[in-house]
C-alpha cells in the first residue's frame, strides 16, 4: 500500500513539472515570435522608407536633369540629408549625382539662393549644413580610398571627389565672397579650416597617400596633370592652415613625402606647383634636423618608405638650390640620420630575417614590393644626391680652392704632341677633360684646425656619402661614379686632407684610430670616402689618362698617396690595431687597402713609384721572420695584407722556406735516421712527353713532391750512361716543359706582341687535353716546388687567373686585354656561334650597349673560352703549390718566380759561384778570358743567351747564383786522336798545366744543361773562344748527357 501511493505521487510531481515547462516554453515562443515579427515589420518598414526616399532622391534628380524642378540650395540640402540618412553601397551612383548638383549649384552666377554654400550664412542651417558637408567630403574620401585611378571610370569619380574637396576646402572658389561679400571671407575660411580638422582627425592624409600610391606606384604614372595637381593643393591645405605646426608637418611628411618619386611627378606633370611650395623644402630640412622628430619619421616609415622619403627630400634640394645652399648643414645632418636608421637593417647575407631589396640589398625590415615598380624612379632622386649641382654646393669649400699655380698657357704654344691631341681612347665615355693648367703638387702641409667650422663641415658632407656608399648597397658603383665625375674634387679634396693638422694628413689620422671622438670619426670617415672614390677612378682609368693625361692625378701626387697609404696600412698592422677592429675601424682598413692594393698592381703592371718606394726601411724582415715563427698575429696580418712591403728576395727565401718545412714534415728530405722514398721512371727521349705523362699522372702528389729519378732510354732501346743526382731530372723537367708549352702542340697559344703564353681554346683537338693541362700544371708546379727556373712565360691575364687575382672586386678584363692583344682589338673570325649573354645572337650591338659587348667580349676571349682548361691547369698547379703561398707575391714578382730574374746578369755573382773541373781554375787563361769577354765583349742579350746555353734559362736565379742547383760549373775538355772525353788524369794534367796536345779550334763549346755544365775546350786564343762561344750559344748546340 505505501509503495504504490509514494508512486502516484512522484507521478503526479513529475506531471505537474512537466505542464510548467510546457507553458513556460509556451510564453518564450510567443515572445520570440512577437520579437521576431516587430524585427521583421521594423526591417520592412525600414525598407519602405528607404525605397520611398530613395524614389523621392531618385524624382529629385530626374527633376532637375529634366529642368522642371528650380533648383535652390536648400532643396539640395534636404534632399542630401534624406541620401545620407539612408546610403548604402547602392547608393553610389545617388551619390555622384548629389555631387554634381552640388558642384553644379556651385558654379551658377548672381543667384545666391542657388548656392549650396549660401546656407552656411542661414542661422538655422549653418551648424546642419557644416556637418552634412562634412559627410559628404568624407563619404568622398571613402570612395577616393577604393578607387582605381588606371581604370577609366574610376579615374572619372577620382576627379569628381576631388572637386568636391578641393571646392569646399578653401573659399578661393566661392562666387558668394567676390564682390560684397569679401567681408564674409574670414568666417567662411574659418569654416573651411573647421572641415579640414574634421577630415585631418578622421585620416585625410592617408587616404591621399593611398590614392598616389595607386596611382604613382608604378613604372608609368596613372594620374593626370590635373588630378595631381588638386591632390598636391588638399595636401598643402591643412599645413597652411595649421601655420605649418609639427603635428600637419609630419603628417605630410610621413603620408605625402613618403610616396615614391611624388615630388618627381609633381615637378614633371605639374610644373607649375613648384612655385607653390610656401617654402616647404626648407620647412621640412628644419623639422628633420631635430633628431627626436627624424627618429619618430623613420620609425613610423620603416625601410622602404624612409628611402622613398629620401628621394624626395633630395630632388626637392635638387629643385632649390638656393636654399639647399643655405640649409646645407641641416639637410647633410638629415639625410646622414635617414640613412643611418638604414643601415641598421641593411644585412649582408640572405637569412630567413631578411628580404630583398633592390636599392638596399638584403633588408631586415619587411619590404613593400608594391614599390619595386616605382623604384627606378626613386634611384633616378636619388641620383641627384651624388649629381654635379648637389655635389657642387655640398663641397663648395673644397671645390673653391685654388690648384692652379700659374694661367694656362695659350693654345699657340701648346706643342703639336699636346695630349690635348690624343687620341680619345676611354671606353667609359666619360666627360673627363685635361685642364693644360699646370698646378703645384699636393703634398702634406699642415696648418688647418680640425675643430673649424669648415672641416667640419666638409667631414659632416663626407659622413654622408660614405653612409650613403654603405647603405644604399646596390647602387654604390652609381654613387662611386657620380663622386668622381668632377675631375677636381678627388684632388681638391686630396689638397685639403693633406692641410689638417699641424704637420698635414698622416700623423693627425693615425692618432684618430686611437680615439672614439665623434670629430675623429668624421675624420677617418673622410679619409675612407677619398679612398672608395679614388679607387674607383683609378680602376676605371686606362693606362693613357693615368700615366699621359694624368687625370686627375698627377703622377707625383700617385707617389705621394700611396706612400701615405702604405704607412697608413702599416701602421695599422704592426701598432696591432687591426687585431682588435670592428665596424668602422675595419671598414677603413679595408678602404685604405683597397686603394693600395690597387695602386701597387697598377704600378706592377706599368711602373710610376721611385725603387724601394713600397718597402718599409722600419721593418726588419729579420725580426718579422722571427714573429712568424712564433706565430704572431701582427706578422701573419702583414704578410697577408702588405707583402710588399718586405723586399722581394726575403719573401722568396720565405718561400722556399715554406717549401723546405713542408718537405721535412712529409718526409721528403734526407736524415741522419732516415731516407726520403724514391719514385723511379723510365723515359724514352722519343716519347718524352707521352712517358712522362703516363707514369707521372697517376703518381700521388706527395710522390711527386718526393724525390723522382730519370732514366732515359735512347732511340736505340738502350738505357743512357749516367746517375740522376736531381740533374737528370731537371734536364726531364725542362724538356717536358718546353714541350708541352710549344704552341706547335695546340695546348697553348701566343698573344700577339709580346709573344707571352695561354691556353688554346682550340685545345679539344687532344682527346685526354684536360687531363694534359692538370699534368702541366703538376709539372710546372714541381719546378717551382724544387726551385727549377723554366723560361715559360705567361700572358698576365691567365697567370692572375691562376693566383684567383680575377676574383677581386676591383680585376677588369679591359685592364687585362693589352696582355692578350696589344692593339686591344676585339675582332675575331670565328666559325661557331658563342652567346655572350642569354638570347645575345638575336640582339645587335648599338650604341646603348656597346659598353657591355666590349666587356663581355672581353671576358669571353680570356676567360670564357679557356675556363675548362685554365680550371684543369690550375687544379695540377695547386695540389703542388698551396694558393696561400703566392699571396706574398704579385703577378709579375709570380712569373719572376718561375722563369728567374728580369734583371742583367751579375757576372761577379756568378763567377763568384761558379765551380770549375777538369783542371779549370779561377785563375786559369781560358777562364780569364771567358769573363772578359762576357763582361766586355757579349751584350746583355748575349750574356743571357749564354745562361741559357748552359742552364736552359735566360734569367738568373732569383736569389742570386748561390741557389742555383746543380751549381754553375766549367770543365776543361780536350779532345785529341784518342778521343779524350776530358775525365782522364792526363786530361787534368794538361787542362791545369795549360799543356795541349793539339789546337782544339775545330771543336765547339757544349754544355750539359741538366747539371748546369759548360763544356769549354781548352782554347789558345781568346779571339777563337770568343768565337766559338758566340757561335755555339747562336746555335744553341748540343745538350749533351754528361
Amino acid at each position: 500500500m505505501f509503495s504504490v501511493a509514494q508512486t502516484s505521487k512522484s507521478q503526479f510531481l513529475d506531471k505537474a513539472r512537466q505542464a510548467r515547462e510546457e507553458r513556460k516554453g509556451q510564453k518564450e515562443r510567443e515572445r520570440a515570435a512577437t520579437q521576431i515579427q516587430a524585427l521583421i515589420r521594423r526591417f520592412l518598414c525600414r525598407c519602405r522608407l528607404q525605397r520611398q526616399i530613395r524614389k523621392e532622391v531618385d524624382d529629385f534628380f530626374e527633376a532637375c536633369d529634366a529642368g522642371t524642378s528650380k533648383r535652390n540650395a536648400l532643396s539640395i540640402f534636404k534632399i542630401a540629408r534624406k541620401l545620407l540618412f539612408i546610403f548604402g553601397k547602392e547608393d553610389k551612383l545617388r551619390f555622384e549625382k548629389l555631387c554634381r548638383l552640388i558642384l553644379g549649384s556651385m558654379d551658377v552666377d548672381n543667384e545666391p539662393k542657388v548656392w549650396y554654400v549660401s546656407l552656411a550664412l542661414s542661422k538655422d542651417l549653418t551648424i546642419p549644413w557644416i556637418k552634412q558637408i562634412k559627410d559628404i567630403l568624407w563619404v568622398c574620401c571613402e570612395f577616393l580610398k577604393v578607387l582605381k585611378p588606371d581604370i577609366l571610370q574610376d579615374s572619372k569619380l577620382v576627379t569628381l571627389y576631388l572637386t568636391m574637396l578641393v571646392t569646399f576646402t578653401d573659399t578661393s572658389t566661392w562666387k558668394i565672397v567676390k564682390g560684397k561679400g569679401e567681408s564674409l571671407r574670414p568666417a567662411l575660411t574659418r569654416i573651411c579650416e573647421n572641415i579640414m580638422g574634421h577630415l585631418n582627425q578622421k585620416g585625410f592624409y592617408t587616404i591621399l597617400q593611398i590614392l598616389l600610391t595607386n596611382g604613382l606606384a608604378r613604372s608609368k604614372p596613372s594620374l593626370s596633370k590635373g588630378t595631381l595637381s588638386a591632390i598636391f593643393t588638399l595636401s598643402l591645405r591643412p599645413v597652411v592652415a595649421a601655420h605649418f605646426s609639427d603635428n600637419l608637418l609630419r603628417s605630410f611628411l610621413i603620408h605625402i613625402m613618403s610616396v615614391p618619386a611624388v615630388v618627381f611627378h609633381f615637378s614633371t606633370l605639374t610644373p607649375e606647383v613648384r612655385h607653390e611650395t610656401h617654402d616647404l623644402f626648407r620647412k621640412f630640412v628644419i623639422f628633420l634636423s631635430r633628431e627626436e622628430q627624424c627618429a619618430d619619421i623613420c620609425v613610423c616609415l620603416e625601410g622602404s618608405h624612409t628611402l622613398c622619403l629620401l628621394g624626395n627630400l633630395i630632388h626637392l634640394g635638387f629643385l632649390n638650390e638656393k636654399v639647399l645652399e643655405e640649409e646645407a648643414s641641416h639637410f647633410v645632418k638629415d639625410l646622414t640620420d635617414m640613412l643611418s636608421y638604414c643601415q641598421r637593417y641593411v644585412s649582408q647575407k640572405k637569412s630567413n630575417l631578411t628580404h630583398w631589396h633592390p636599392v638596399l640589398g638584403w633588408f631586415s625590415q619587411t619590404v613593400d614590393y608594391g614599390l619595386n615598380e616605382s623604384m627606378p624612379l626613386v634611384t633616378r632622386q636619388l641620383q641627384y644626391l651624388w649629381g654635379v649641382p648637389v655635389i657642387r654646393t655640398l663641397f663648395c669649400d673644397v671645390l673653391s680652392k685654388k690648384l692652379e699655380s700659374q694661367e694656362p698657357t695659350p693654345p699657340s704654344a701648346q706643342p703639336t704632341t699636346s695630349q690635348n691631341n690624343l687620341p680619345v681612347k676611354n671606353l667609359f665615355k666619360r666627360a673627363f677633360q685635361k685642364s693644360a693648367s699646370v698646378r703645384n703638387i699636393l703634398k702634406p702641409v699642415g696648418g688647418k684646425r680640425v675643430d673649424s667650422a669648415e672641416v667640419q663641415k666638409v667631414c659632416s658632407v663626407c659622413v654622408l656619402y660614405q653612409t650613403a656608399l654603405t647603405t644604399l648597397n646596390q647602387i654604390r658603383l652609381q654613387i662611386l661614379t657620380g663622386l668622381t665625375y668632377l675631375d677636381d674634387l678627388l684632388p681638391k679634396l686630396w689638397a685639403f686632407i693633406c692641410e689638417l693638422g699641424p704637420q698635414g694628413g698622416l700623423k693627425l689620422f693615425l692618432e684618430c684610430l686611437n680615439n672614439d671622438t665623434d670629430e675623429s670619426k668624421q675624420l677617418l670617415a673622410m679619409l675612407m670616402l677619398f679612398c672608395d672614390c679614388s679607387r674607383h677612378l683609378i680602376t676605371i682609368l686606362d693606362d693613357i689618362e693615368l700615366y699621359e693625361e694624368q687625370i686627375s692625378f698627377k703622377t707625383e701626387e700617385l707617389i705621394t698617396i700611396s706612400s701615405f697609404l702604405n704607412t697608413f696600412v702599416y701602421k695599422m698592422i704592426w701598432d696591432g690595431i687591426l687585431e682588435n677592429a670592428k665596424g668602422e675601424k675595419l671598414d677603413l682598413f679595408h678602404s685604405v687597402h683597397g686603394w693600395l692594393m690597387v695602386l701597387y698592381e697598377r704600378d706592377c703592371r706599368r711602373r710610376f713609384s721611385p725603387d724601394d718606394h713600397w718597402l718599409r726601411k722600419d721593418l726588419k724582415p729579420s725580426l718579422l721572420f722571427q714573429e712568424l715563427e712564433k706565430g704572431k698575429r701582427r706578422a701573419q696580418l702583414l704578410l697577408q695584407y702588405i707583402p710588399h712591403v718586405i723586399p722581394h728576395k726575403n719573401r722568396v727565401l720565405l718561400f722556399r722556406n715554406i717549401v723546405t718545412k713542408e718537405k721535412e714534415a712529409l718526409g721528403l728530405v734526407e736524415t741522419s735516421s732516415a731516407s726520403p722514398h724514391v719514385t723511379h721512371i723510365t723515359i724514352r727521349r722519343s716519347r718524352m712527353l707521352e712517358d712522362g705523362y703516363d707514369q707521372l699522372r697517376r703518381l700521388p702528389v706527395n710522390s711527386i713532391k718526393g724525390v723522382i729519378r730519370v732514366k732515359f732510354v735512347n732511340d736505340l732501346g738502350v738505357d743512357e750512361a749516367g746517375i740522376d743526382q736531381d740533374g737528370v731530372f731537371k734536364e726531364f723537367l725542362e724538356e717536358i716543359i718546353k714541350k708541352v708549352f710549344n704552341p706547335a702542340l695546340n695546348l697553348f697559344k701566343t698573344t700577339s706582341g709580346n709573344e707571352r703564353l695561354y691556353p688554346s681554346p682550340t685545345s679539344n683537338i687532344h682527346e685526354n687535353h684536360l687531363q694534359l693541362f692538370e699534368f702541366v700544371g703538376k709539372m710546372l708546379g714541381k719546378a717551382m716546388y724544387e726551385g727549377i727556373v723554366v723560361d715559360v712565360p705567361f700572358a698576365s691575364f691567365f697567370l692572375s687567373q691562376v693566383l684567383g687575382h680575377h676574383h677581386s672586386t676591383f680585376y677588369s678584363s679591359i685592364d687585362e686585354l693589352p696582355s692578350l692583344d696589344s692593339d686591344r682589338s676585339l675582332t675575331w673570325l670565328h666559325l661557331v656561334c658563342h652567346e655572350l649573354i642569354p638570347g645575345g645572337k638575336t640582339m645587335p650591338v648599338t650604341n646603348e650597349n656597346k659598353i657591355s659587348y666590349i666587356h663581355l667580349m672581353a671576358h669571353f676571349r680570356m676567360h670564357t673560352q679557356i675556363k675548362d682548361q685554365t680550371v684543369a691547369f690550375i687544379r695540377g698547379f695547386r695540389c703542388i703549390i698551396n694558393p696561400e703561398w703566392l699571396h706574398m707575391f704579385s703577378t709579375p714578382e709570380v712569373q719572376r718566380l718561375i722563369s728567374g730574374d728580369n734583371a742583367e746578369i751579375d757576372l761577379d755573382d756568378l763567377k763568384k759561384h761558379t765551380v770549375y773541373y777538369g783542371g779549370f781554375h779561377s785563375s786559369h787563361r781560358v777562364i780569364i778570358w771567358l769573363w772578359d769577354i762576357l763582361s766586355s765583349d757579349f751584350s746583355a742579350e748575349e750574356r743571357a743567351m749564354f745562361l741559357k746555353f748552359v742552364t736552359s734559362c735566360s734569367r738568373p736565379p732569383l736569389l742570386g747564383f748561390a741557389y742555383l742547383k746543380p751549381p754553375f760549373s766549367i770543365r776543361c775538355v780536350e779532345v785529341s786522336d784518342d778521343q779524350d772525353t776530358g775525365d782522364t788524369l792526363g786530361s787534368v794534367l794538361r787542362g791545369f798545366f795549360t799543356i795541349r796536345k793539339k789546337e782544339p779550334g775545330g771543336r765547339l763549346p757544349t754544355s750539359s744543361t741538366c747539371f748546369n755544365l759548360l763544356k769549354l775546350p781548352n782554347y789558345s786564343k781568346k779571339s777563337v773562344l770568343r768565337d766559338k762561344l758566340r757561335y755555339a750559344i747562336s746555335m744553341n748546340t748540343g745538350f749533351e748527357l754528361s
